[in-house]
């Protein structure tokens, strides 16, 4: 007579080393922001986030919209979580979402402030930004998968042992 329990391998998810895959996709959010500025700034000499005379770095907007960055970053971490715990083939809802979230980034300064070169600086970067998040995070949602050995009880048409 067998136990009655077998084990069988679980595809889960390590939310730490997604958290932490999130984090860093902060930081490269963040950092892919300010050099983004920088090169706009300094090398296209267009006025993003700030008029010229700021200099290269720019104003407080430069460090708000690379703050920004890394909160949209931790944000889709939250959702891509969320996903993969609760949706079949999660990531690949993820990367839809991201993906029409990156189109709106990029048409809605389009659309409010037109079509100037700065404006355009500006599309192009958030759609960097929006790749940039996307294909790491989902990344690092791969990475995240773990295999777990569970036991289950496995029905049995014995009597119960007393």
């Amino acid at each position: 007579m067998t136990s009655g329990y077998l084990e069988r391998d679980e595809l889960r998810i390590d939310g730490g080393r997604l958290w932490a895959g999130g984090l860093a996709t902060a930081v490269v959010a963040g950092l892919v922001a300010e050099v983004g500025i920088l090169v706009a700034r300094g090398l296209l000499h267009l006025a993003v986030f700030a008029p010229m005379g700021d200099g290269l770095w720019g104003d407080a907007n430069t460090t708000t919209y690379a703050v920004g960055a890394g909160v949209v970053a931790l944000a889709a971490t939250g959702l891509l979580h969320f996903l993969v715990g609760t949706t079949p083939s999660g990531t690949t809802f993820f990367g839809w979402i991201m993906g029409l979230l990156t189109v709106l980034a990029v048409a809605i300064p389009l659309k409010v402030i037109g079509t100037s070169t700065e404006t355009i600086a500006t599309t192009v970067l958030n759609a960097l930004i929006g790749l940039v998040i996307t294909t790491l995070l989902i990344g690092a949602g791969g990475g995240a998968r773990t295999w777990v050995r569970t036991q289950y009880r496995q029905a049995t048409h014995e009597p119960p042992r007393w």
